[in-house]
């Protein structure tokens, strides 16, 4: 059934005052992300080198996405255990806890969003848990850190994607310092 130029107007008008009306705001607490909710800036600068304890921006991921429940080091994921990285920052194997949840988890996986970003992709069972986790600053401590060179020796077979080439190239150049 097709509506005259008007009256298709008007019904477009009028579900978008409908939706200003009932749109919800969120608070400026919820903003700065102390609620666990919605993304913003980072209440300080995150760290861009592995360290003890670590500012970082995390998301969350789920096996539904490209990549499938394996992960990159042949395991498969585990929820509160697998997490991604960029492995020139964080290197395969490095075990992390985060400290407002006391969650533990391991980096097995690596992703082409991830590659120079200083973000942790944290495996989720869900994706209600994943669009639930967002994206969230939060402060980690480094229970283990991973190895640069068995990082280095999974990536360079697999050199044939520039996230991976981004990747052995800087972990390189942390070999030869």
């Amino acid at each position: 059934m097709q509506f005259p130029l008007l009256t298709r107007g008007l019904l477009l008008l009028s579900a978008a005052v409908l939706t200003a009306c009932t749109s919800v705001t969120p608070s400026k607490t919820a903003t700065r992300g102390r609620d666990g909710g919605f993304a913003t800036k980072p209440e300080r600068s995150i760290s861009t080198k592995a360290s003890r304890y670590m500012y970082v921006r995390t998301t969350a991921y789920h096996h539904t996405e490209p990549g499938g429940r394996k992960t990159a080091v042949g395991g498969y994921l585990k929820p509160v255990h697998s997490a991604a990285a960029d492995w020139s920052w964080l290197p395969a194997g490095t075990r992390f806890r985060i400290m407002e949840t006391g969650e533990e988890y391991t980096v097995e996986d690596y992703g082409s969003a991830l590659v120079g970003r200083y973000t942790i992709d944290l495996y989720k069972s869900t994706r209600a848990e994943m669009n639930r986790w967002g994206v969230r600053y939060v402060q980690i401590e480094i229970l283990q850190l991973g190895s640069y060179p068995v990082s280095l020796a999974v990536l360079i077979p697999r050199q044939k994607y520039a996230h991976v080439r981004a990747m052995v190239v800087g972990l390189q150049k942390k070999a030869r310092s």
